[in-house]
């Protein structure tokens, strides 16, 4: 067993190795053709929270998985240009996006600044505009505090950010929202800079099914 969990990753590090050249697209391509669901379950720790591993489980590989790379290359650039001090990563065949909580909150408080409603309205734009995808939502907290505070904290600020971009338009049929409190640091508790790094939220755009048919049914341009 041990030989196992040791093996997928590594044949995911080789690829990413091999394709320092591809575009994110290809990459994507060959993450999901080498493990699939199965590394999405496996890959966890590390600075890799809850989100990274959903995005690569949800990879269907092959072609269709190149051709929804490519429609997520775009949706990422839009989202990059709509909210430029978020975070935006392609992971797999889908998108990684972090805010953190310092553009979304005060400390301690999960109500929305001004500034944050902005951002969320223009992000929220980019999603309504590609509706066959899908949302995930993490709310995550540093260490500071009590860890059932830090839970519900967290769960707060996640709806909070999920209520809003439904009031914008996104179906909440295509959210679903966690929160994991302080148990998913993306970096160590070590500094306050750490620490504001951690106090963030996550979103995974991600195809949903019937994007990925008309994929793998070449019905996707």
């Amino acid at each position: 067993m041990r030989k196992n969990l040791i093996f997928i990753p590594a044949t995911i590090a080789i690829l990413l190795t091999n394709c320092k050249s591809a575009n994110n697209t290809q990459k994507g391509t060959a993450i999901g053709v080498a493990a699939g669901a199965t590394a999405g379950a496996l890959i966890g720790g590390g600075g890799k929270s809850s989100i990274w591993g959903a995005l690569i489980g949800a990879a269907v590989g092959g072609g269709a998985g190149y051709t929804i790379g490519r429609h997520m290359d775009k949706q990422a650039q839009e989202i990059k240009q709509a909210v430029p001090d978020a975070q935006v990563e392609r992971v797999g065949e889908g998108i990684e996006m972090t805010f953190n909580s310092g553009l979304l909150f005060q400390i301690n408080s999960s109500a929305l600044s001004d500034v944050a409603k902005t951002n969320l309205e223009k992000v929220a734009g980019v999603f309504v505009k590609y509706p066959e995808t899908n949302l995930l939502i993490e709310g995550h907290t540093d260490d500071t505090g009590k860890p059932e505070y830090n839970m519900e904290l967290s769960k707060k600020r996640a709806y909070a950010v999920s209520d809003y971009l439904s009031s914008k338009g996104v179906s909440s049929s295509r959210m679903d929202v966690k929160w994991y409190g302080m148990t998913q640091p993306k970096v160590p508790n070590t500094s306050e800079a750490n620490r504001a790094q951690n106090r963030r939220v996550e979103v995974a755009i991600s195809a949903n099914d019937h994007m990925k048919q008309d994929a793998k049914d070449g019905k996707l341009n």
